[in-house]
Parts: structure tokens; C-alpha cells; sequence
């Protein structure tokens, strides 16, 4: 080869680089998106977690980064605004949202729409098994740990001890779970509120350091006449034996944890993101990371939703022979 052709043919290769690393020259960019999960030692952060390192390794030119989060209402404001594309909500944050009556907050959020139920979380309350307390009744005056600012699980504890007519009339602690699960041991605090799926690892640590008690919230409940008024959320019982040291059935409260996604999101990506991790491999790998995930299954995957859900959900589930209820569908 002659000097010439040889010095044509590095241009030439030259070139072609160049083309393909300038955006807009038909070559597929990489489509970045962000989770918005939860704090640590919740479950929403599992969650998020494995769901984000899934898609980034088996959607095609799709990389989902996770973002820590204090929880539920924060991820519905981020995806809501487009700060994040994905996240984890409960149902009754996202009904209310829709509604714009949560708390404090008029705005309606109606960018945000649901994909999938993931699973059932229950409220844990938990308390010293040596503290005295043996009813929900009795917190007046203690002092409650309920999350984080600005989490689903304060908004449900609000919520919760609102309708009981409690709340003003005890010493609110807005910390995190594994922060309370600490606290409680060193009674800095005298109640911890969990509010996630079961096992939760923040009320095993609390029980492995300590020997706890998990209060009944449902008989408090019905006498409040709580479910009429929050009909998103239902009885749960917590199984004996599921925590060290509480050996009782628990009988609690349940929101529905929905993952999401904002109304940006393309059809085509939220329904591949849909497809790969529900299928066989994924549901496998999802309950390999957490035992929550046992309750992603297909028959369920409109669970609990109240809300209307993404065009990419929508044509996923109806392939997969569910039916879409008059209010998950988009009007």
C-alpha cells in the first residue's frame, strides 16, 4: 500500500470514530435513567436496588442508576418533576397525590404512573418487651420514631395515629429505620414504626439486640373507623414467629408498595423493564435479594393500584391476560 492510500485509509478510520461518538448520527445512545428507591435498611431500597442493576444489564442501551431516598412521598416528587424516572410508591400516597390531599400539600401530582404492585407493607410498631407498653393507646406522651421527613412510612404513621386523634399528643422522632432500631435499644426513643415488607431488617437488628414486642394497630383501628376513611388500606397479619421473640400473630395495617414511573418514560422501555423482570429469571433473582418479592407474581401485578397506569404497564399486563379497573386506566 502506498504511503497515500495508507495515510487515506487512517483518515478514513478516523473519521468513522468520529462519527460514531457524535450524538445524532443514527448511532443508539445510551438511555440513562435514575430509580429513586428508599433509606437504608428499608425494603424499598432492596428493592431498588436489584431492580436498577437488572435493567442496566439486560435492557440494550439502557443503564437505571439507584438514588437513596427518604421514601415514599419523596420518590413520588421526584418522578413527578422528572428527577427521577422510576421509584417505589405506596398506593395510598399516590391516590391522595392524585387527589392533592396529602398532607400539607394541595398540589396534584399527575405525572406519576404506576407499574407494577411489588408488594404488601405492613406497619411494625415496635416497642421494649420490658417497657410497659402493651397498647397502641398507651404511646401518649412517649416518644415514636416514624421515619423519615418527608418518607411514606411518617406519612403513614400521621396517617394512622391522625385518625386515632394521637398524633399531637406525642413526641414525634423523624429518623430512619436502622437510626431507630439503635435508638430504641439505648431507649432514647421508646417506639419505633416500621413501615415495609416482612422480615424487615431494621426490626430484625431491633430484635437481635433486644427482646421486643409489635403491637395489634387493628383493633385501634376499626374503633377510629380508619379503613373507611383510607379505603387503600387493608388488615395484615405479620406471622408469629417472623421476628425473634414474637411469638404471636401481629394483626396490622397494609399500604401496597407500587413501583412507578414518571409519564416521560418511553411505552417501549417501561414495558421491556416490565418484561424482564417478570419473567421467570427475574422474579427468581428478584426473591434471591429479598423475600418480600415473593409476592410479585403476574396474576397480582395490577394488585392494589388506584391509580392510572403507564401505557408500557398497560400493554404488558393486558398481554399477560389482566384486566385494567376504570381507575388504572388513563384518561
Amino acid at each position: 500500500m502506498s504511503k497515500t492510500k495508507r495515510y487515506l485509509s487512517i483518515l478514513g478510520g478516523c473519521a468513522l470514530a468520529l462519527t460514531l461518538a457524535i450524538p445524532g448520527t443514527g448511532l443508539a445512545a445510551k438511555t440513562r435513567l435514575a430509580f429513586s428507591g428508599g433509606p437504608d435498611g428499608g425494603t424499598f431500597q432492596y428493592f431498588s436496588n436489584a431492580i436498577s442493576s437488572r435493567l442496566s444489564k439486560n435492557i440494550p442501551d439502557v443503564e437505571v442508576s439507584n438514588m437513596a431516598s427518604a421514601g415514599s412521598v419523596e420518590n413520588l416528587r421526584r418522578v413527578n418533576s422528572g428527577d427521577a424516572d422510576f421509584g417505589i410508591v405506596y398506593a395510598g400516597d399516590m391516590f391522595l397525590a392524585a387527589n392533592g390531599e396529602l398532607t400539607n400539600d394541595t398540589k396534584k401530582y399527575n405525572n406519576v404512573h404506576s407499574l407494577a404492585y411489588l408488594y404488601g407493607a405492613p406497619a411494625h410498631l415496635v416497642v421494649l418487651a420490658d417497657s410497659g407498653i402493651n397498647d397502641v393507646k398507651e404511646l401518649e406522651g412517649k416518644r415514636v420514631a416514624v421515619g423519615a421527613a418527608g418518607s411514606g412510612a411518617a406519612a403513614s404513621a400521621q396517617r394512622y395515629f391522625t385518625g386515632l386523634g394521637m398524633w399531637d399528643k406525642m413526641k414525634i422522632e423523624f429518623i430512619g429505620y436502622s437510626e431507630a432500631a439503635s435508638s430504641i435499644g439505648d431507649k432514647k426513643i421508646d417506639a419505633m414504626w416500621v413501615f415495609a415488607g416482612y422480615p424487615n431488617s431494621s426490626v430484625i437488628q431491633a430484635a437481635a439486640s433486644n427482646k421486643i414486642k409489635i403491637l395489634s394497630l387493628v383493633e385501634a383501628a376499626k374503633a377510629a373507623n380508619f379503613f373507611k376513611k383510607n379505603p387503600y388500606y387493608a388488615e395484615v397479619t405479620i406471622p408469629a414467629g417472623t421476628y425473634s421473640g414474637v411469638d404471636y400473630d401481629v394483626k396490622s395495617v397494609q399500604d401496597s408498595a407500587i413501583w412507578v414511573a414518571g409519564k416521560h418514560v418511553k411505552e417501549d422501555v417501561a414495558y421491556a423493564a416490565l418484561k424482564d423482570v417478570f419473567s421467570d429469571e427475574g422474579l427468581a433473582f428478584m426473591v434471591g435479594v429479598t423475600k418480600a418479592a415473593s409476592s410479585m407474581k403476574i396474576k397480582d401485578g395490577l394488585y392494589g393500584i388506584v391509580t392510572p397506569v403507564h401505557k408500557g404497564a398497560a400493554k404488558f399486563w393486558m398481554e399477560k391476560g389482566l384486566t385494567l379497573a376504570d381507575d388504572q386506566k388513563l384518561k
